[in-house]
């Protein structure tokens, strides 16, 4: 089965497009001309999301837009930014944050929400070259808090037909690769998988972006980490990235081709590391241009399916 295309809505409401979110039906009707097989919810802000849409039926009414068009939704961002994963030591808030956009993933018909560690990788230690964070957690109590509140969120919502995946990143703790296989064996839940986004996957592999104490890199960079994901990855996103920070604090997202990674030499490997589903998710996230840039960046990921997908 070919692959099925669909692109995160966040790049057209936060960042550069905050003060002038693209309204979302807007989005829904150009993303369905330019032949996308569906979207990637971002749920905060102006587009749909649990606060702005409380009931039934005002939920039925955002599912159809895309529906009545032919087009699925891959996933849900949920908005837990306001939650602290790490350094709170009663996660009741985060639990009852996440209960409700797991809600509004069933009342959509999404069956993937999104998850991060919300909290700066400076809450670990200090990271050269920046200030020391406030209040900082010992690894392993912080590895424990995240594991535990996370192991609960995947029963929940393996309970309730969605799958999480946790998207890894140089903004949020635990950004090593070692990071990343200590949380997967701490959860030790099958319904808990991380998002491989490539950008981020070449800033903390290659790069070792923003970690705290020691750097950690892979010798074969982005490709090496997707090999050693094998089984593990719900989720693939695919950008570019020019080896720069956004902002200091997360992966820059070039359209395909303003960047530098190899996608002959990466795709074999994700494409190899295997995932449940059949999304590729084009990520646009904090580009400044990227209501312009999608349909260039669409007909790059049809070029990836027709060779990988």
């Amino acid at each position: 089965m070919s692959k099925r295309i669909s692109i995160g809505t966040w790049a057209y409401s936060i960042g550069p497009y905050a003060d002038k979110p693209i309204p979302f039906p807007e989005v829904v009707e150009k993303l369905h001309a330019l032949g996308f097989d569906g979207l990637e919810l971002g749920g905060f802000g102006e587009h749909p999301n649990p606060d702005r849409q409380k009931t039934k039926d005002e939920r039925a009414a955002v599912r159809e837009l895309w529906e009545s068009r032919g087009m699925g939704c891959s996933g849900l961002a949920a908005d837990l930014w306001s939650e602290r994963l790490i350094t709170a030591p009663d996660d009741s808030s985060y639990m009852n944050t996440f209960r409700k956009n797991l809600e509004f993933c069933n009342d959509l018909g999404i069956d993937v929400i999104r998850v991060d560690t919300t909290e700066d990788p400076g809450v670990l230690g200090p990271i050269e070259g920046e200030a020391p964070q406030e209040q900082t957690v010992d690894y392993d109590v912080a590895l424990k808090r995240v594991a535990d509140t996370w192991r609960r969120c995947a029963q929940e919502a393996a309970d309730a037909g969605v799958r999480v995946v946790w998207e890894f990143e140089p903004g949020f703790a635990f950004n090593k690769p070692s990071d990343i296989f200590r949380v997967l064996d701490a959860v030790n839940h099958d319904n808990f998988m991380v998002m491989y986004d490539t950008c981020h996957a070449n800033m903390v592999a290659k790069h070792g972006s923003r970690q705290p104490g020691q750097k950690e890199t892979l010798p074969g960079g982005a490709r090496e980490l997707a090999e050693r994901l094998k089984g593990k990855i719900g989720r693939v996103h695919l950008i570019d990235s020019d080896d720069s920070l956004h902002d200091n604090h997360t992966s820059t997202h070039p359209p395909f081709g303003e960047g530098n990674l190899d996608f002959d030499e990466l795709m074999p490997a994700i494409v190899a590391a295997g995932c449940p589903d059949d999304w590729w998710t084009i990520d646009l996230c904090f580009w400044p241009d990227a209501w312009a840039a999608t349909e260039k960046c669409k007909r790059y990921v049809d070029q990836l399916v027709e060779k990988y997908g």
